[in-house]
């Protein structure tokens, strides 16, 4: 058996000595760091900025607080345990679990705006799925869901369309936008053999779907 090594852990470095400053210095300019440090770096810094954009939302956004309070009505509970930031390795920026809660891409997100809408997008989700019962394996309770998430979000809004995704169309830019997101989504469902059936299934439930704003009177924004 070989002989376990009981080498002491290098010590922590005392604030102010030369081993302190050079980690502080590699740490903001990421100079001196392996791509492995690096990388754990930019993933600790991401996931600071989007906590931090969460609780502010969480506190301050009308939107996320209106969906978190029709939540609790359905004695639901979101906070900080189950509405967690961490690294995506696709290119969704959120995601909700009925087991886990909801998912902040952290690497994904933009800016506090961006983290708004994802995190409304899925606020919706988990609305839906107090509230209706949704069979996340059942395509057509997936795709009603996706349209009214994207609907009610603001993500489909013109300016967030034109600005950020280049789309400058007008006539029924909002339906359009709705749409694809959703069909997008139903796509990646295990369920969905392809873009045709996710297709048939969207355009199947839209207008009902679309015209359904619970818990809003009308779409948000």
């Amino acid at each position: 058996m070989p002989e376990q090594s009981t080498r002491p852990p290098p010590p922590t470095p005392t604030k102010g000595d030369p081993e302190w400053w050079r980690k502080k210095f590699s740490g903001l300019t990421g100079l001196g760091l392996s791509d492995e440090e690096r990388a754990a770096h930019r993933a600790e810094a991401e996931c600071r900025k989007c906590e931090k954009n969460r609780d502010y939302l969480m506190n301050y956004s009308p939107i996320v607080r209106f969906m978190l309070e029709n939540i609790t009505k359905l004695n639901g509970k979101m906070d900080d345990s189950n509405i967690r930031c961490m690294p995506c390795e696709n290119f969704q920026s959120g995601g909700f679990s009925p087991e886990y809660g909801v998912l902040l891409c952290q690497n994904r997100l933009r800016d506090r705006g961006h983290t708004e809408d994802t995190l409304a997008h899925e606020l919706v989700h988990v609305y839906d799925h107090l509230r209706f019962r949704v069979d996340w394996e059942e395509l057509k309770h997936h795709a009603c869901s996706e349209i009214r998430a994207s609907s009610l979000s603001g993500e489909c809004r013109w300016t967030r369309e034109a600005f950020t995704r280049g789309v400058f169309d007008f006539t029924k830019q909002h339906q359009a936008c709705v749409k694809r997101r959703a069909i997008l989504s139903v796509q990646n469902n295990p369920k969905c053999k392809d873009e045709a059936e996710a297709t048939k299934i969207v355009n199947q439930v839209f207008d009902s779907c679309f015209a359904d704003t619970r818990p809003f009177s009308e779409i948000y924004r």
